[in-house]
């Protein structure tokens, strides 16, 4: 399985569709978005392109594609203009050979608050507008960064396949993987 991982578009219709580029060009199986889709948030200056209206219909015509947690910013209107499930707090997924990812956006549960999983497993998460990717103890620690605000100057995304994760920038530029 080739899974896309973003988060934190905040409603950036321009780094969306760079985003919507980066899907045409991976041909992922499946995509996992970490919250922060429509809204850019009262701590966020407005992201280039903010748009969340143009958001929508992108996002939409990937929802049979797309699995997806709630972020900060996320409220009940996002879901009624969304076709797929945005209000999870969090989501786990089974990758082969019986690992375990577990996606979350990162406000609740993050590296500090880690939720119980199984010995070996992965745990991804974005809220932090930072990359990340290493191993705490027996638990892969994950952060694709931010498609449209990054703290820490590259727009990214990340791809898991064939047991590795790899951050990418928006551009497709590779900036480093960890296996799994």
């Amino acid at each position: 399985m080739k899974l896309l991982i973003a988060s934190d578009l905040h409603g950036s219709a321009y780094y969306c569709e760079k985003l919507m580029e980066r899907i045409q060009a991976e041909q992922p199986d499946r995509i996992l978005l970490l919250g922060d889709l429509l809204y850019h948030g009262p701590r966020n200056d407005l992201p280039e392109g903010y748009a969340p209206k143009k958001v929508i219909p992108m996002l939409n015509g990937l929802k049979e594609k797309i699995i997806a947690v709630r972020g900060n910013c996320e409220a009940e209107v996002d879901q009624m203009v969304l076709e797929f499930p945005v209000m999870a707090d969090y989501t786990t997924l089974w990758l082969e050979e019986g690992k375990c990812l577990f996606a979350t956006h990162g406000h609740k549960f993050n590296p500090e608050n880690l939720p119980p999983m199984p010995a070996h497993s992965a745990f991804v998460f974005g809220h932090v507008h930072v990359k990340h990717a290493e191993w705490q103890g027996d638990t892969l620690i994950l952060n694709p960064g931010s498609v449209s605000i990054p703290k820490d100057g590259s727009h990214s995304y990340m791809i898991y396949e064939n047991g590795l994760f790899t951050t990418k920038t928006i551009d497709g530029q590779v900036l480093g993987s960890i296996a799994y």
